[in-house]
């Protein structure tokens, strides 16, 4: 029996990422990041614990344009990790499985993840000017 020329996977040909999936990765690459980024947090305290000179290390780190960027990313995971976590706990009472319910709370995230960073940036810079 001569065997047929298809792909093994024809879904892997007309597959497009859906919101869904994409907030679902996301939701896990979120949590990874706030691991590896607890790291940052733990270096600030350990600097602080360890004298004026290593803190000043840690500050010069925190204040440049990769540490500014580290911090942000770090920020945005928080956040969207804690949006995406509350529609999970909605999910596991049994609310909003319908397919427009999944897209009107993915979007929720999103805005949800968006709104906070900035109005905590916002909040953490005029509060760091002001000093």
């Amino acid at each position: 029996m001569p065997t047929a020329n298809r792909p093994l996977s024809p879904h892997l040909q007309v597959y497009k990422p859906q919101l869904t999936s994409v907030l679902s990765i996301s939701h896990r690459a979120a949590g990874i990041a706030l691991s590896v980024g607890s790291l940052y947090l733990v270096w600030q305290l350990l600097a602080a614990a360890s004298g004026p000179d290593a803190y000043a290390v840690f500050q010069g780190f925190a204040g440049s344009w990769l540490g500014i960027l580290v911090l942000f990313g770090w920020s945005i995971s928080l956040f969207y990790h804690l949006a995406n976590g509350i529609r999970h706990l909605f999910w596991d009472a049994g609310y909003g499985f319908t397919l427009d319910a999944t897209y009107k709370s993915g979007r929720w995230v999103l805005i949800a993840t968006a709104v906070l960073t900035i109005v905590a940036w916002i909040a953490g810079l005029s509060s760091w000017g002001g000093k």
